[in-house]
């Protein structure tokens, strides 16, 4: 038996602009950990990863869409980060909807790199202590969190991390939280 067998996890991207890394090893470490991973996007069209914020990576076909997910089918969420795609993913109403839907009710939401731009647009950061891409502390800060710079940070349920280099403690982090 896998240590997150009976797990639900949900990753939301946008279709273009998410840093390959950031989608699919965590979304392959969690399957190969016994979790059932759905990918969200904004349409059903395939999503296109990036490389480096500019370089083509795979394409991912998505399992659903941002707005039929919901927080209740599922223990945690995942929020890969990219620029575009975090840029993007914090002005759609309906990811934002998503992830103050998990924090509201204590379940764990992980964003790496750029992704917690979406944490920072939920206004679920106050008093808490999180990580990210350095560009993005003087947000952080804003929205009433501290910032660290450690490969991962876990305060309650949110699980921050700063870019691909600290994906196995941020995948680790998350089955932690999971089987906790």
């Amino acid at each position: 038996m896998a240590a997150l067998d009976g797990k639900n996890v949900l990753v939301i991207a946008t279709n273009y602009g998410v840093e390959q890394d950031e989608i699919v090893v965590p979304t392959e470490q969690l399957r190969e950990r016994g979790a059932s991973v759905t990918v969200a996007a904004q349409d059903t069209d395939l999503i296109q990863t990036l490389v480096g914020d500019r370089d083509p990576g795979k394409t991912l076909d998505p399992d659903t869409t941002i707005a039929t997910a919901s927080a209740g089918e599922f223990d945690a969420l995942v929020v890969p980060g990219g620029t575009i795609n975090a840029d993007n993913l914090r002005t759609d109403q309906q990811a934002i909807a998503l992830v103050k839907a998990f924090a509201d009710v204590g379940k764990p939401v992980a964003a790496i790199c750029h992704g917690p731009w979406t944490l920072v647009e939920a206004g679920v950061l106050t008093g808490k202590t999180i990580t990210s891409y350095p560009s993005l502390q003087t947000d952080v800060r804003n929205a009433g969190a501290e910032w660290v710079d450690q490969e991962v940070q876990v305060d309650g349920g949110l699980i921050t991390s700063r870019n691909p280099h600290d994906l196995p403690a941020f995948v680790d982090a998350i089955e932690k939280a999971l089987t906790a």
